[in-house]
């Protein structure tokens, strides 16, 4: 019996299920909307709503707690000029959770998880610029 275990497994060790968790949760804020299995957005939106929390708090002690988390000092910064704020009156609820139907493959449950109040332009904006990035570094080489 697992009475008092909470969590999934995903059928990973403890240390590939945190980084995994890290992941998502770095991805999550950089583009504020991800999609991923129904059961992981589950599991990642406490761990993310306690990071959004941290920020809000917004000390070194904190900043240190979330990059010991996940490890991306960018992204912490992201989160606590940018999106902490955003929720400085909110008492939590800072994610929702939509269900997307399941995958073609394997037919698992998918989930689009988004912040509540999120910044559609964020979307893809970091994939944009490198984009850009990439096409004048090949510009100036050909030139």
């Amino acid at each position: 019996m697992r009475h008092g275990f909470k969590g999934r497994r995903f059928a990973r060790s403890v240390s590939h299920r945190k980084s995994m968790f890290a992941n998502l949760a770095v991805s999550l804020i950089e583009h504020e909307q991800i999609v991923t299995t129904l059961p992981k957005a589950k599991d990642l939106r406490p761990i993310v709503e306690k990071l959004v929390t941290l920020g809000k708090r917004g000390d070194l002690h904190a900043r240190r707690q979330v990059i010991a988390q996940i490890g991306n000092e960018g992204v912490v910064k992201r989160l606590f000029e940018t999106i902490a704020p955003r929720y400085a009156t909110r008492n939590g609820g800072y994610l929702r959770i939509m269900k997307a139907g399941f995958r073609h493959g394997d037919n698992a449950a998918m989930a689009v998880i988004e912040f509540v109040d999120r910044d559609t332009s964020a979307k893809g904006a970091a994939d944009r610029a490198r984009l850009e990035a990439e096409g004048t570094n090949e510009e100036a080489a050909a030139a």
